[in-house]
């Protein structure tokens, strides 16, 4: 059986177009590794794709060389975004809710001030005593 030799190196095929383009999909696939808004196990793609059609006597062959590279996606970021509609303007208004800190007030759909677990915060005042108790620690004594 006769050996076919085929000289094409695939680093200098098209002046080294098709080893840039290996090149760039490469640097896109580690740039995707390393950043750590992604999965760090994902797998990451990188395909060639030679297309190639010949004229009809079969002795020249145009090649599209393409080079492609499918990269792990970046994580989802969640939150809670509050929408309402000004009902005077027609405005629509939105704003991320950020009460999920304890101790951080919010605003409820009806624009009542809401403690962090949904108390009316005109509630908790008229619970709290209008005066302080004030010990003055100058007026006791030790043994008193």
């Amino acid at each position: 059986m006769e050996k076919k030799l085929i000289g094409l190196d695939l680093s200098h095929i098209a002046e080294g177009g098709l080893q840039e383009k290996l090149d760039n999909e490469l640097e896109k696939v580690f740039d995707n590794i390393l950043d750590l808004n992604t999965e760090a196990k994902a797998k990451r793609k990188i395909t060639i794709t030679l297309t190639m059609s010949s004229n009809e006597e079969r002795t020249v062959v145009d090649t599209i060389m393409e080079v492609k590279s499918k990269l792990a996606p970046q994580n989802g970021v969640a939150t809670t975004i509050l929408i309402g509609r000004d009902f005077d303007t027609g405005q629509v208004h939105a704003n991320e809710l950020k009460s999920t800190v304890p101790g951080q007030m919010y605003w409820d759909e009806n624009g009542e001030i809401l403690t962090d677990i949904g108390q009316p915060v005109e509630e908790v005042e008229k619970q709290q005593p209008t005066k302080p108790d004030i010990i003055d620690f100058n007026k006791k004594k030790v043994g008193n």
